[in-house]
């Protein structure tokens, strides 16, 4: 694909729904996210294998193994991310990206624009939250 883009390009809704420059822009948007989280966690690994660990003072040590916990929830929630980038960008290729997995309807620029590795329209969003919350409520 590889597309070169306008400069300053923005997807507008007034050009066809997933024309070749908005694909690329958003396959732009989606790599340059991926890029950023790996180097993230590439730079949070490297941090903790780096930093000492002081054992002689105990409040130390649980500030510190508080902070090392949260980063490495942090980073898992991160790699889930690049999963569903990954995803995002798989549906890129072959046709599929902004349309709705359930409804096939266009999902929207504003909402890609928010949300790139969207796969429902608000509305099913909407409704698939509803349908979560009604499940979790009976349980």
């Amino acid at each position: 694909m590889a597309k070169k883009l306008p400069p300053n390009y923005k997807p507008s809704e007034d050009e066809p729904f997933m024309n070749p420059n908005q694909l690329e822009y958003f396959r732009k948007k989606l790599l340059d996210w991926r890029i950023s989280l790996v180097r993230e966690t590439a730079e949070t690994l490297n941090n903790l294998q780096a930093e000492p660990l002081d054992d002689s003072d105990l409040v130390d040590r649980a500030v510190h193994e508080a902070d090392v916990a949260r980063e490495l929830r942090t980073r898992d929630r991160e790699r889930k991310l690049i999963a569903k980038i990954d995803a995002a960008l798989l549906r890129i290729e072959d046709g599929t990206y902004g349309y709705c997995e359930q409804t096939n309807e266009p999902i929207g620029i504003k909402r890609l624009e928010a949300r790139p590795i969207a796969t429902l329209t608000l509305e099913a969003q909407e409704l698939h939250e509803r349908l979560e919350k009604t499940k979790r409520d009976n349980d």
